[in-house]
């Protein structure tokens, strides 16, 4: 068995030694000696300890930003400043960007549909039509400008990875083989399965293509819904109608969830390809604006 001297700090064994032994006779120096071994030995038991702290949660709700403590700006000024970054590109392909912020929970379902503007943005989608061959779904989808239609060779197609669509929208009677096929894993995170939630499964395969050529599907994502609202070229009234017709259908959107969810509407930016946000205040012009034809065009 070890001697007790092993257990004892260097210093305790230095003033054990022979040549310290007349000093432990002094009542002085044992309660020292023995207090910070006992001093050593609760610390050593302390560290040992188990934290009984739980962790908190964080907030239920997404942080947004007060709006009283930034600068907002009416729809005519935040495009005249949104125009002069982009001097120099083309206005016909440079977009207008909306970004819709929620007060909303962390937790909970999200916004997520489709919808056509009264100002088409962009007309050149190509549109992938899931449907029985030789049906009339399938002559209808082609004469409404869909740029791929079938099932076999789209599945193919798909799994050679040859996705030249930037759409994709499916008939019911179809939608069992799209299944078994096993392309979902390769369509679902590109978001382009056909879903009934985001209206891509539909019987009338052609309305659906006509208005995917001319709309968009949004999706709420982190308390921002974000989506091209025109193009460079708009004039500010043609902006103001998209914006209008977007932020109504947003609202039917929430108010479709459940009596339970309260989603609101807290901020609206607008931005650009390449420039910057500009947080809008509701306003069309301010007393500083200028006239909208100077807006408009290239």
């Amino acid at each position: 068995m070890s001697s007790y001297n092993s257990f004892l700090p260097t210093a305790a064994r230095t003033i054990l030694s022979p040549s310290w032994a007349p000093a432990l006779r002094e009542k002085s120096i044992t309660p020292i000696v023995l207090n910070s071994y006992q001093q050593i030995r609760g610390a050593k038991v302390q560290s040992k300890g188990k934290s009984q702290t739980k962790q908190k949660r964080g907030p239920r709700y997404f942080h947004q930003k007060d709006l009283r403590n930034i600068q907002q700006f009416a729809l005519c000024d935040a495009m005249r400043y949104i125009r002069a970054f982009e001097v120099g590109r083309d206005p016909r392909t440079t977009k207008y960007e909306l970004h819709i912020r929620l007060k909303t929970m962390r937790d909970g379902p999200v916004i997520r549909n489709m919808l056509r503007f009264p100002h088409s943005i962009k007309t050149d989608s190509r549109i992938c039509v899931v449907c029985p061959p030789g049906s009339r779904h399938e002559k209808e989808a082609k004469a409404a400008g869909a740029v791929l239609v079938g099932e076999d060779e789209v599945f193919n197609l798909v799994k050679a990875g040859k996705i030249e669509f930037d759409r994709c929208v499916a008939h019911p009677d179809s939608m069992d083989k799209l299944n078994k096929a096993g392309v979902a894993r390769i369509l679902g995170p590109k978001g382009l399965m056909p879903s009934t939630k985001t209206g891509t499964v539909v019987e009338d395969v052609a309305s659906r293509v006509e208005m995917l050529r001319g709309g968009l599907i949004y999706r709420e994502k982190d308390a921002v819904i974000r989506m091209p609202i025109g193009q460079l070229a708009f004039s500010p009234e043609q902006v103001r109608d998209n914006m209008r017709v977007t932020i109504d259908q947003i609202k039917k959107d929430a108010a479709r969830l459940s009596d339970r969810i309260n989603k609101e509407i807290h901020e609206i930016v607008l931005s650009s390809s390449h420039g910057p946000g500009f947080s809008l205040n509701g306003e069309f012009k301010s007393d500083e604006s200028i006239a909208s034809e100077a807006l408009t065009g290239s």
